[in-house]
């Protein structure tokens, strides 16, 4: 995956001789979207020399974070709470960390770690910090009242922590740059433009779809700002039309998050005979295999993974014209993009695939090949690994 990073021969930190590996820490609120998003990152920094440590939650993927020979610190950060001795309690928990550990890099991953996280870097002293949102979330995402008062206060508190110099902030699509630096959030030098978390197309090919009514599948944590909802109303006028589908949503809820779909209704929806919902699945590409068209139907993303992986696997997309989606979907030609929202047009989108067989196949390959050629998980590892080395070049 190309040369090993040249370390420069100056002390690394405050403490380290020349010659020492630089020590990276990643702190991720969950350890499975770290294993699923970073692993791959955090592997080829072992293999370039790194020391990689991750401080998450640990609930089922504490063996394989270890197994890779990565340190773990399990995390009591909850991304969902908002009770003020909580986020103390945490913020305290990352210094301790910090002081504890003295990484040379700190790599922030989503929301909560990067506020947090940067608060406590600024505080110990660390000397490089790489923050990462994969888009910016219900808080962005959502107009009620709640989330409008945090996303004021969040704007102003990310407007201090970006102006550090020793700082990058990785996005993973141009709408959330043009966003964040033309509100003065954070200078446009210090913004790494990472398209997603890439995909092994090795693990996720393309394979004939199976015989039978097209089957149509929403792969993602059941939230309602991920359009669940519009694609269980898009499901119900579909199959008043007489469209013979069958339409399956994959995943589980959420309790951390505010917009979260109790798992009642998931319950309700699936008895009713509308869809069906299969919960939580781990053989993601075996369901990709089973499926015809993949649809999210998103209020807002950063880049998401599974329209990567569903592309990879020449699976045609019917998304929303959205941050982030219409990053890997153009419009008519590896799939649909549709208004945020608006179930007719989805359902509309989603009628022209299930009746046309050769348009899945056409726009599947399409898919395949953008996939292959701009978002393979090895570009988005040397991109970051690039800017780690970028920030270890440069004075503290």
């Amino acid at each position: 995956m190309g040369d090993p990073i040249r370390f420069s021969q100056r002390e690394i930190g405050q403490s380290q001789k020349p010659d020492k590996a630089p020590k990276l820490l990643f702190v991720v609120t969950e350890d499975w979207y770290f294993c699923s998003h970073r692993l791959p990152i955090a592997k080829e920094a072992r293999r370039q020399g790194f020391e990689v440590v991750v401080a998450t939650r640990v609930y089922r993927h504490g063996d394989v974070i270890a197994g890779e020979g990565c340190k773990l610190i399990p995390l009591n950060m909850n991304r969902g709470s908002l009770k003020f001795w909580k986020e103390l309690s945490a913020l305290r928990e990352l210094i301790h960390i910090y002081r504890a550990e003295k990484p040379d890099i700190v790599h922030h991953v989503a929301m909560k770690p990067v506020i947090y996280g940067s608060t406590a870097a600024w505080i110990t002293r660390i000397p490089y910090v790489i923050n990462a949102l994969a888009g910016m979330g219900y808080v962005f995402a959502s107009e009620d009242l709640k989330a409008r008062i945090v996303r004021f206060g969040i704007v102003r508190v990310l407007g201090m922590l970006f102006k550090r110099n020793c700082s990058r902030l990785i996005l993973q699509n141009t709408d959330d740059v043009e966003l964040l630096t033309r509100a003065r959030i954070v200078r446009s030098r210090d913004v790494a433009l990472i398209r997603g978390s890439g995909v092994d197309t090795e693990v996720f090919r393309p394979t004939a779809e199976t015989e039978g009514i097209p089957t149509v599948v929403l792969i993602s944590r059941m939230l309602s700002d991920k359009g669940v909802g519009e694609f269980v109303e898009a499901a119900r006028l579909l199959k008043t039309q007489g469209v013979e589908a069958r339409f399956v949503l994959i995943g589980d809820t959420d309790s951390h998050n505010p917009a979260a779909i109790e798992k009642q209704q998931l319950a309700a929806w699936h008895n009713e005979g509308v869809i069906e919902w299969w919960g939580r699945r781990d053989d993601i590409p075996e369901v990709l295999a089973r499926s015809h068209i993949v649809c999210l139907p998103s209020y807002r993303e950063g880049l998401p993974k599974v329209l990567l992986e569903a592309a990879s696997c020449a699976r045609p997309i019917v998304t929303t014209d959205t941050n982030g989606c219409r990053e890997i979907v153009r419009h008519g030609e590896n799939g649909f993009l549709v208004p945020i929202r608006r179930v007719f047009e989805l359902a509309d989108a989603l009628k022209r695939l299930i009746d046309n067989p050769q348009m899945r196949r056409d726009m599947g390959s399409k898919g395949r090949e953008m996939v292959v050629r701009e978002f393979g998980v090895q570009k988005v590892v040397a991109e970051t690994l690039s800017v780690y080395q970028e920030l270890l070049e440069q004075p503290e």
